[in-house]
């Protein structure tokens, strides 16, 4: 089943499957998101959520298939007709339309928030030190951080930190976003925070999300469609009424119920 318009694909994967040694960890997805669209995806742990973002971040190289970003293959390159392994040069190209949040923040413990938040915009988009501080402070002040510019990240709390590193990829304008399990190292009463701003961020319907979670009602309130892996594949997929209310699927009616009596 294919939700995305062909018009408008920003991310497309054909027969992705990722193996470490003889342990497979995706097989065969073929997954389409279209510009603007916001995607969920669930699943017990291991199943592959994770490791269908660390691929189109080119933290993790594919085993087989090929996955295109905004029209153009991001592991390969066409070389004389035909399709062969990308070099570093083109990785680059690419992948500055791919912004990425983490679970860890990954900010640089000894820059203040606002140079975290410009060193990108200069080094690798090549913007003036002038127009990367303006993208900045606009960024900061969309994620509710305007005044914490001066202060370090061992300053703020784990909540504000990851709001810092949702605005540093925002500054970049990327074409699609790639939440992974983003409040999963926060304290309970953090993770409202920062799923406020992402929901407002989803709510503007400029980017494409893609968004591994396990926070259901995150899910089910923000996502245009919701995945369903397990084993490694995509076993299902719909809104996310289609989802939550109407599961076809065994795997995910168990893994629906488990996670209710939880």
């Amino acid at each position: 089943m294919n939700f995305a318009s062909k018009d408008a694909l920003v991310v497309r994967y054909r027969k992705v499957s990722k193996s470490f040694g003889d342990l497979t960890i995706l097989r065969e997805i073929d997954l389409d998101i279209a510009s603007g669209e916001k995607i969920a995806v669930i699943g017990p742990s291991g199943s592959g959520k994770t490791t269908m973002a660390r691929l189109l971040m080119t933290l993790e190289e594919p085993s087989s298939g090929t996955i295109e970003v905004d029209g153009e293959h991001l592991w390969h390159k066409t070389v004389n007709g035909k399709l062969v392994r990308a070099d570093e040069k083109h990785l680059h190209s690419i992948r500055g339309k791919i912004g990425m949040v983490f679970q860890h923040f990954n900010l640089f413990p000894h820059m203040s928030i606002l140079r975290n938040v410009t060193e990108a915009p200069i080094h690798v988009l090549g913007l003036d030190k002038d127009e990367a501080v303006d993208r900045a402070i606009t960024m900061l002040g969309k994620v509710g951080l305007a005044d914490k510019l001066d202060h370090y990240p061992a300053q703020l709390s784990g909540g504000q930190k990851q709001r810092v590193a949702i605005a540093r990829a925002l500054v970049m304008r990327p074409k699609v976003m790639l939440f992974d399990e983003v409040t999963s190292a926060l304290d309970p009463e953090l993770v409202g925070e920062v799923l406020a701003v992402i929901r407002e961020i989803a709510a503007e319907g400029e980017m494409a999300m893609l968004l591994i979670t396990h926070e259901m009602d995150f899910a089910r309130d923000v996502a245009d469609r919701i995945i369903f892996t397990d084993g490694g594949r995509i076993v299902e997929q719909g809104t996310p009424e289609q989802i939550f209310y109407k599961p076809e699927s065994p795997r995910l009616q168990t893994f629906l119920s488990r996670f209710r009596a939880g």
